[in-house]
């Protein structure tokens, strides 16, 4: 019997302040990568998706972007604005 399925796995990758889409007001936001992975025996082989998104700290609204935007995000977020 073999035994397969995924798992996901959530990184958060920078905090970052924005302007919400969702309630407009200035906050935080949690730039996170989302991973799901195909596991044989419980162990995590390799990815199957990649999925990035931001998360405002203030309503929890949640909005999706692209793996292009989340590079220039970190990169911002780590030259300091």
């Amino acid at each position: 019997m073999i035994v397969f399925g995924t798992k996901g796995y959530l990184y958060q990758l920078a905090m970052l302040s924005l302007v919400c889409g969702r309630c407009g007001n200035p906050a935080a936001h949690a730039l996170r990568k989302r991973v799901r992975k195909f596991t044989l025996f419980f162990v995590p082989l390799f990815p199957v998706s990649t999925t990035y998104a931001t998360q405002c700290t203030f309503c929890g609204g949640e909005q999706r972007v692209t793996p292009e935007q989340a590079r220039r995000l970190q990169a911002q977020e780590a030259g300091g604005g």
